[in-house]
């Protein structure tokens, strides 16, 4: 009996897919029932060819040797999944095989990881593409009981292709072009440079303002009303003239104020978008301080995983009219604490295809980030995911209750030839900010309620007058939130602010796709060229100097994201891969030049007083995500040793996370806030700990007797470790 092979990304995806296809008999890297044998990658099991695969020249970083423009880029198995890749070759090569089911993620990605797996393993047998949006049982029935032609995805294909062999040319040659010719471990990319770009124009905006003294003057009457001077011409509420608030002020002394005019108008507010996964990434940073990649992989677990959530990496924020049949399962699933009360006032709601939230034109390859028809189990969900989810599930209910309708009454009211402004609201109609009321947010703005009743003409004897200071603020750090939306709309960071650039921007959504733009920040943290400060993003010396030294046009927003406009009419089928790739091995080439021909100095601004034991060099000291170590500052020595590391183990003072310096019997752990404790202590008090119960009054008794003795004395290994810079 001919079979069809299934392939999928991932092996809980597998085993999902498996279990609904009836797949029950285990093999080496695959699950096969009576119709169908389905088989995983682990991520890329395929991948571009490192340059020493083209010649031995390559082997080693030369500058001379550059720029490196293979004719065709070859394909790898990764030597780390070299086996599963064998296991999925085996099964679809098999002779009772009659065509393949491409079943990887749904997006340009997933495309790639499945295709790449095919060319590599010699393939070409007819194609079928499974496209879904979440993992529950009946999505996976409905997407096998209608699947598309693969013919239909190959321009996404192309698309990943291009991206991916763009990124190898400009950021390889870029990369070894910078590190041979500045001793120093450089990297650039089509877009992580111009994100680095846009964090220093913040770092400059912020250094080169001049904060702007400014006065407000507040008038407050007999009746408890508060009105604002305002300019009559421009509307502006503040004074930058520096003697007219008081001026004003005493000019008002023991008079009144009339009303001049009052009116009403009634205002309706639609409920907030369902997410895209930039404006998730975004208020789960704000809210609860995560970075842009740890949120993307706890909802990618809710959607693989608990199957709570449809599929995350979307850049859509509506729903498309073929779904409203599964709306009401959707909100049935979200009858759980603590949303039961919201579900049951949603009973009987008529849900149409005129929700504001359905839009077929806004939806192109996935819909906005919505929950599946699957509650999930109690107590299932980690804290991080439960946070995550209610947000999902908030914004989605939300839009299923009226639009919140508020009356807004402006009052203006003449004085000393100078005219005033009060603004109230009264909310009529709550809508859909009932859904928010236990959760605190989308609160009333401050200082906008309800008014005493006025009317034209009316007279109001004035109380007191209060005259404001301030200053012009700059503009605040990036942080991930802000930096994800920078990313999006990128053009306020042009350095020239063309219309056509803008344009552009406008059309492409921004640099880098929502599925990237996690790693390209992460991967500027990890090469230090970014470090983050509180939840605030600051560029490094290295990361300042790097955007002296890289050419002009690769800082720019502007070109990466016509690049990604490229990208999308080679999916689309509107542009030839060849000629895309063409044009970047020319840009690669040119930046190669560039480089070379640059005069500038690289200075490290982490040099220790320590030599390279091996070349004699000064060693640099560089923060890793386990601790410090201590490298060569010449890439091609390649030195290094770690002098730190981050343990598990936590402070029993503030309890943070303990460093573990030095080595042999000489290891100690050292806290930021201070604390200092020999390993073989540690290890000591821990092994009492586990024997012994203590209470906390014996802890606390314990500690302050310690503080006290650290107080009056210290040992010599004390001392040398308290003049470390342990920040840095």
């Amino acid at each position: 009996m001919q079979k069809s092979v299934v392939l999928a990304e991932k092996p809980s995806v597998a085993r999902d897919l498996a279990r609904v296809l009836n797949c029950g008999k285990k093999g080496n890297g695959f699950l096969e029932g009576d119709q169908y044998i389905v088989t995983w990658a682990l991520g890329h099991l395929v991948t571009l060819a490192e340059p020493e695969s083209y010649g031995e020249q390559y082997k080693t970083w030369n500058l001379e040797e550059l720029p490196m423009l293979p004719k065709r880029l070859q394909l790898v198995v990764m030597k780390q999944t070299n086996k599963q890749f064998q296991a999925v070759k085996a099964q679809l090569r098999r002779k009772d095989v009659k065509e393949i089911i491409i079943a990887t993620d749904a997006g340009r990605e997933g495309e790639l990881v499945a295709r790449w797996i095919l060319e590599k393993a010699h393939v070409d047998k007819p194609l079928k593409r499974l496209w879904i949006s979440s993992v529950t049982d009946r999505a996976i029935k409905e997407g096998f009981a209608k699947l598309k032609d693969a013919k239909e995805f190959e321009g996404l294909y192309h698309s990943a292709v291009a991206r991916s062999e763009a990124d190898w040319y400009v950021g390889i040659n870029g990369t070894r072009a910078l590190t041979t010719k500045f001793h120093a471990q450089l990297s650039c990319g089509r877009v992580q440079t111009p994100t680095l770009a846009m964090i220093a124009k913040r770092e400059k905006d912020i250094q080169t303002f001049k904060p702007v003294p400014y006065k407000q003057l507040l008038v407050k009457t007999d009746n408890g009303m508060s009105f604002q001077w305002v300019d009559q011409k421009t509307n502006e509420r503040r004074m930058f003239d520096e003697n007219k608030a008081e001026t004003i002020a005493a000019s008002l002394k023991n008079k009144s104020i009339t009303v001049a005019d009052v009116q009403t108008a009634k205002k309706k507010v639609p409920a907030p978008k369902l997410y895209d996964l930039t404006e998730l990434q975004r208020e789960a940073n704000k809210r609860y301080g995560y970075s842009a990649k740890e949120t993307l992989s706890t909802i990618q677990r809710l959607y693989e995983q608990h199957k709570v959530i449809t599929y995350p990496r979307t850049d859509s924020s509506y729903l498309s009219s073929d779904m409203v049949d599964t709306l009401a399962d959707r909100i049935k699933a979200c009858d759980v604490q603590p949303f039961r009360k919201l579900v049951s006032q949603l009973k009987g709601v008529k849900i149409s295809s005129q929700l504001p939230c359905i839009n077929d034109k806004q939806v192109s390859d996935h819909h906005a980030i919505i929950p599946t028809e699957q509650s999930p189990g109690p107590n299932a969900l980690s804290e991080k995911e439960t946070k995550l989810y209610r947000l999902i599930v908030r914004r989605f209910l939300a839009n299923f209750f009226p639009i919140s309708e508020f009356e807004q009454t402006t009052v203006q009211a003449k004085a000393s030839n100078e005219s005033f402004v009060i603004k109230g609201k009264r909310v009529t109609i709550p809508g859909w900010k009932v859904v928010f009321v236990d959760e605190g947010s989308f609160e009333e703005d401050e200082g906008e309620s309800n008014l005493p009743k006025v009317e034209k003409g009316d007279t109001l004897s004035i109380k007191d007058t209060q005259v404001i200071s301030g200053q012009t603020k700059p503009p605040e750090r990036l942080t991930e939130g802000t930096l994800l939306a920078a990313m999006e709309k990128p053009s306020a960071y042009l350095e020239s602010h063309h219309k056509d650039l803008a344009q552009t921007l406008g059309k492409t959504g921004g640099i880098g796709t929502v599925a990237t733009r996690a790693d390209i920040i992460e991967k500027l943290l990890n090469t230090h060229l970014v470090e983050k400060r509180d939840k605030y993003l600051h560029v490094t010396g290295k990361g300042k100097q790097l955007l002296e030294l890289v050419p002009a046009d690769l800082k720019s927003p502007a070109l990466t994201a016509e690049w990604e406009q490229k990208l999308d009419q080679i999916a689309k089928g509107q542009l030839n891969k060849a000629t895309f790739v063409e044009d970047m091995k020319t840009y690669a080439a040119d930046i190669v030049q560039s480089i070379k021909q640059s005069e500038q100095q690289f200075k490290h601004d982490n040099v220790t007083g320590s030599p390279c034991p091996e070349c004699g060099k000064m060693l640099l000291e560089v923060k890793s995500k386990h601790g410090k170590r201590r490298v060569c500052q010449d890439p091609g020595c390649g030195y290094k040793k770690n002098i730190s590391k981050t343990t598990n183990a936590r402070c029993p003072k503030c309890k943070k996370k303990l460093e573990l310096w030095g080595e042999g019997e000489g290891q100690t752990f050292a806290c930021v806030c201070g604390h200092r404790e020999k390993l073989s202590t540690f290890q000591e008090r821990r092994k009492n700990n586990q024997n012994k119960k203590v209470s906390k009054r014996e802890v606390n008794n314990y500690m302050k007797k310690q503080n006290k003795q650290e107080e009056f004395s210290n040992n010599a290994l004390a001392d040398a470790l308290a003049k470390l810079k342990l920040d840095k």
